[in-house]
């Protein structure tokens, strides 16, 4: 499919979709082909593919984790007082994004759906 069909089935601007193709290619994900009849396509079927990969891919990782508190690393000589928490939620998170294929995710559709409370919103209930 090319870039430009992506962008408008996904809704988002083509020159923000080129950067994460870039990078989906990079991490094997997405293969590219030039040409006339080129455009991208998954390197694995969708359903080995989990979001956790796609966001790996896609996010920069190469930083230490950050300490919410400090803005940099935590400090050397111990965690700070919600390091556990963050980590606990950080893991969690990862963890929901490891179980979820592009197959689980193509199965439930593209369509936009109303947020449900907590999630995606401020209503943390």
């Amino acid at each position: 499919m090319s870039a430009r069909r992506i962008a408008e089935r996904m809704d988002i601007p083509t020159r923000f979709l080129a950067h994460v193709l870039t990078d989906l290619v990079r991490a094997g994900i997405v293969v590219g082909t030039t040409g006339r009849g080129g455009g991208y396509r998954l390197a694995a079927p969708a359903a080995e593919i989990d979001l956790l990969r796609v966001v790996d891919a896609v996010e920069d990782r190469g930083d230490p984790p950050r300490c919410v508190l400090r803005g940099g690393p935590c400090r050397y000589d111990g965690t700070c007082a919600v390091h556990d928490v963050f980590f606990a939620a950080t893991t969690a998170m990862r963890r929901e994004l490891a179980s979820a294929s592009l197959a689980d995710l193509a199965a439930e559709g593209l369509s936009v759906r109303r947020a449900r409370p907590g999630i995606g919103t401020s209503d943390p209930t």
